[in-house]
């Protein structure tokens, strides 16, 4: 199994977390029950969080672990951790204004996180697309 095979499966295990986080962004329905949004905001980041270090764990040994790897990887989970608990305080304030941008910033950091490590290589990427 490759090192992109191995990836993709932790990419594979975030995605039902992910959906819910999707679907608590979408339902103000919870709003009265802001504990219980707290409670499934906090397990779900909890797993996606779980999942991306054990990929940068992988990253990091295949790759031979370079300095820059290391930092690089922690910067983008550290900020996807900050992510997360933003998300989680919202949750708990019962503020769903802030817990769809938190949400949505979190979202965007897991698939960066992702780009990285299915590329760890340092260094400028080629130019890819129609036009490279």
């Amino acid at each position: 199994m490759t090192i992109a095979d191995r990836i993709g499966d932790h990419q594979a295990r975030c995605l039902p977390y992910l959906l819910t986080l999707r679907m608590l962004a979408r339902d103000d329905a919870e709003t009265r029950f802001p504990w219980l949004a707290r409670i499934e905001v906090t397990r779900a980041t909890g797993a996606i969080l779980a999942e991306a270090e054990a990929a940068g764990r992988e990253v990091w040994a295949v790759t031979g672990g370079g300095p820059g790897t290391v930092i690089f990887l922690g910067v983008r989970l550290r900020r996807l951790a900050v992510a997360a608990d933003d998300a989680i305080a919202a949750a708990g304030a019962g503020d769903f204004t802030r817990l769809r941008r938190h949400l949505r910033r979190f979202e965007v950091l897991t698939s960066a996180i992702w780009e990285v490590q299915d590329d760890p290589r340092p260094g400028p990427r080629p130019a890819e697309g129609p036009w490279a």
